[in-house]
């Protein structure tokens, strides 16, 4: 039954058959394609299909020449694809593209060398002082040693800090060339977390795609640590143990899931990536290389192994704690899309992502950008320090087709997040509480 349908993506207007076609970036292109009648191309396919114009833009911006005759090369089965819901998004598709053309004529897509050159000498100067001053107390042994907690405080934040500049390599948004930027996000995830950019792309771009829909989004697809929201919580029973921990996943959420979090990539999934899936030599070079620092690093300086381990926790459990929570506040806490539900691409940014503290400069700094995450869905591919400059024009376009510009201050989204995690881990259906 399966070979009597094609599976089919629509760009402009054009419906391609991409039955064969095996995507560079992954599956996450099912989730803006759909299957018809192999024999043609239904009308009401015709007149109904995923419109994946945006997403094709937003993904492809660095090389789009490329990607357009690759994708001009697929087999055409219509020229007469329209949106499902055309009549509700045709200005909002026309205002989108045309701005979009706007904001690359005026050079927010250019990138900044200084501004690549200024974050990573940033995270170096960060990790040398933390090192530095964990290796002038070492012949102390004392860990209480007020040196050794700010040391591991600071080395956390670099290792966060490390997290949010690989996550706009991954994008291609830092120098813009796309075989740099991503041997730069390998080697800064793989030296700074110990972590696979390859496998960060492969789920992040999903997250992109569809962001906060069911059984699309790879970010709500968080259980058996944590539930961010009722229709994944209803999964798991209330007696159970899984149940039971969930009840309390807003206390243990940091410390102590965030960190588990970490362990489970850094020990299993990203090892299992880098080394069984893809072979990635850059990866694996770059993490051994962070294990091997570390821990030669320390123990020469004087503190025993099991000091240098406990330090290694320490540390690494700050930068995962540091940077998930501060992911969190973007999205978690939001409403979610049925599986089967579409909306515009324009609309997952409004309604799927919120800002967070846009007109404080710190907290700018502390979230590397990505508290202007309305900005950054619409446009991944953009230098984030250009998102402060088009928030403005966003909030216009936005206001202009009565989308909401969702803008809450750093206290307020770490209380609705948090508030969240306890609502959801405590609010069970009824079928489950048994």
């Amino acid at each position: 039954a399966e070979a009597s349908f094609l599976t089919t993506v629509m760009v402009d207007g054009v419906i391609y058959d991409i039955s064969n076609f095996k995507h560079p970036g992954g599956s996450v292109i099912r989730f803006l394609s759909q299957k018809n009648v192999k024999k043609g191309v239904s009308k009401e396919a015709e007149l109904g299909h995923i419109d994946a114009s945006e997403a094709f833009r937003e993904f492809h911006q660095r090389d789009m020449e490329k990607v357009t005759r690759y994708l001009k090369s697929l087999p055409v089965v219509s020229t007469k694809g329209k949106d499902r819901n055309e009549s509700k998004y045709k200005e909002l598709s026309k205002d989108f593209l045309q701005f979009r053309e706007t904001l690359v004529k005026e050079g927010y897509f250019n990138p900044s060398l200084f501004h690549v050159v200024y974050r990573i000498v940033e995270i170096l100067a960060m990790f040398v002082f933390s090192f530095w001053l964990l290796a002038s107390v070492a012949a102390t042994g004392n860990l209480l040693h007020p040196y050794v907690a700010i040391a591991c405080v600071i080395n956390g934040i670099a290792q966060g800090r490390c997290g949010w500049l690989m996550h706009e390599g991954g994008h291609l948004s830092l120098t813009g060339n796309r075989s740099v930027d991503i041997r730069l996000q390998e080697i800064i995830y793989g030296v700074g977390c110990g972590m696979s950019g390859g496998w960060w792309r492969s789920q992040h771009n999903k997250h992109h795609a569809t962001p906060q829909k069911l059984k699309h989004d790879v970010d709500l697809d968080t259980l058996p640590l944590v539930a961010f929201n009722s229709r994944i919580r209803e999964h798991v029973k209330a007696n159970s143990l899984q149940g039971k921990m969930l009840s309390i996943q807003s206390y243990i959420f940091a410390p102590v899931s965030c960190f588990l979090v970490g362990l489970l990539w850094t020990l299993y999934l990203h090892p299992r990536h880098m080394i069984v899936r893809t072979k990635n030599a850059v990866e694996i070079i770059s993490t051994g290389f962070r294990y091997l620092f570390w821990f030669s690093f320390l123990t020469s300086a004087g503190y025993s192994l099991r000091s240098t381990f406990l330090l290694y926790c320490i540390c690494f459990g700050l930068g995962c704690n540091y940077i998930f929570t501060n992911f969190a506040v973007s999205h978690t806490h939001l409403d979610v899309t049925e599986a089967d539900e579409y909306i515009h691409w324009v609309e997952y940014a409004g309604h799927h992502t919120t800002n967070v503290s846009i007109d404080s400069s710190f907290v700018t700094w502390w979230m590397s950008y990505l508290n202007y995450q309305i900005e950054h869905h619409l446009f991944p591919t953009m230098p984030q320090f250009n998102h402060p400059k088009i928030s403005p024009k966003v909030r216009a376009l936005f206001q202009k087709h009565g989308i909401k510009y969702d803008h809450r201050g750093y206290i307020q989204a770490m209380r609705d997040t948090f508030n969240n995690l306890y609502e959801v881990g405590n609010t069970v259906p009824s079928k489950l509480k048994q």
